[in-house]
């Protein structure tokens, strides 16, 4: 069954064993998508879509009281229904990410937007599965429950020295035993990858990617999620391998390099098929008209400048984290684990007694009383796989390192 809105020539011919219709539920296959009002017209008197005329009713006197960022919003056309497509905004994100065009481009609300609707797609409820590499995103694993889709963990190599990198480096992507599990359960649709890793902050290579994508027992899809490529070689983006494999999708978003978590952009990149079918399941006005202004001022020349500017600022500023945590090594702290590639770095708390081994309850009382008596909150990951003991740790401003690393120096000593 052929995909709906797709010229037969934009299918998919590369890798040769990968068959996008075997992927797609055939229920999504067989949809027809809704036609909403501004799919055919956005101009003109607008009497198509039962809106109201008579425009917004928020009063001058509550507009004033808005922050003076948000008040340019209120000029927009709050009381249209926006755009299905924002071709603009895809525009722009095609030419940062050296795509072709807007065909390769989708947008949700939020990455995880994305994940639910890739899962829901492709993944049929009850019978098949997705692979994750734990430790991992959570998402992942909540969105497979919450649609009835099983999920199969294949953790990342959890041994290994620290920054020996590689493809056999510590949380490196088991590749052989990716392949295994796929060979072992052809339910399974979808493999996701995250790179850098949350929470481990570490690339998954290319090569590593490449061998999952032509592994000849699956046809299904590689998702790598890179919430945080920004932060990482500009080199290392598996958006380089996209015109090369029909089966691939990668997942970005605006939320972290370029600061604006509160709108909620999500982005995936994506062979004009697998794109085509998330715009024929996705809701259809799925991202706001305030949500796009700002997306559409995020992505000019000056503000991407500015965007790498203050990226720039964070990673040398991840730099001085990770030589400020260095110093809090003789309180019982360890090395920092996982590549640092991200905008955030992950410590284990050692037990006090000097053996070196991680401890989770003195980690979760660090965690606990720096939030609840110092202000100062960061995360505790010593549930996940190979991160016993550890905290998550966000790269702030210059004054928040300084006191996040006084508060957990203090807390060190006492506890």
């Amino acid at each position: 069954m052929p995909i709906l809105g797709l010229a037969p020539d934009r299918y998919p011919t590369k890798p040769a064993h990968f068959d996008i219709e075997r992927v797609i539920r055939p229920n999504i296959l067989s949809l027809h998508p809704y036609r909403c009002a501004r799919d055919d017209y956005s101009e003109g008197i607008l009497l198509d879509a039962n809106e109201n005329a008579l425009g917004h009713s928020i009063p001058p006197s509550a507009a004033s009281a808005l922050e003076p960022e948000v008040q340019p919003t209120l000029a927009l056309d709050l009381h249209r229904y926006p755009s299905p497509t924002h071709d603009p905004i895809k525009a722009r994100l095609a030419e940062l990410r050296g795509l072709p065009g807007t065909e390769w481009v989708f947008l949700g609300v939020g990455s995880d937007e994305v994940i639910d609707l890739l899962i829901r797609v492709c993944v049929a409820p009850g019978t098949e599965k997705v692979l994750i590499t734990p430790p991992t995103y959570g998402m992942y694993a909540v969105c497979a429950q919450v649609n009835d889709v099983g999920v199969v963990k294949v953790p990342l190599v959890l041994e290994g020295e620290e920054g020996e990198g590689g493809e056999r480096g510590r949380f490196a992507v088991d590749v052989e035993e990716v392949k295994k599990a796929i060979s072992a359960d052809p339910s399974i649709k979808l493999v996701f990858l995250c790179s850098p890793g949350n929470p481990t902050g570490t690339l998954i290579s290319l090569s590593s990617i490449r061998s999952i994508l032509e592994y000849e027992d699956f046809n299904g899809i590689v998702i790598v999620d890179e919430a945080y490529i920004d932060f990482a070689d500009e080199k290392a983006s598996a958006v380089t391998l996209l015109q090369e494999y029909g089966n691939l999708c990668v997942t970005q978003t605006l939320s972290k390099s370029f600061g604006l978590a509160a709108i909620r952009l999500g982005i995936a990149f994506a062979h004009p098929a697998l794109v085509q079918i998330l715009m024929n399941t996705k809701a259809p006005y799925n991202v706001s008209t305030p949500t796009a202004s700002l997306a559409l001022s995020a992505l000019s020349p000056d503000a991407i400048e500015l965007m790498k500017s203050k990226v720039s600022t964070l990673v040398k500023s991840r730099g001085e984290l990770l030589r400020g945590l260095e110093q809090l090594r003789p309180l019982g702290l360890g090395a920092a684990i996982g590549g640092n590639d991200a905008n955030f770095v992950m410590v284990p708390i050692l037990e006090k007694n000097g053996s070196g081994r991680p401890d989770n309850v003195r980690a979760q009382k660090i965690y606990k009383t720096l939030a609840e008596h110092e202000g100062v909150v960061v995360r505790y990951r010593g549930g996940e796989p190979g991160c016993a003991g550890c905290v998550r740790i966000t790269v702030g401003s210059d004054e928040e390192i300084k006191v996040v690393l006084q508060k957990l120096g203090e807390l060190l000593k006492s506890l």
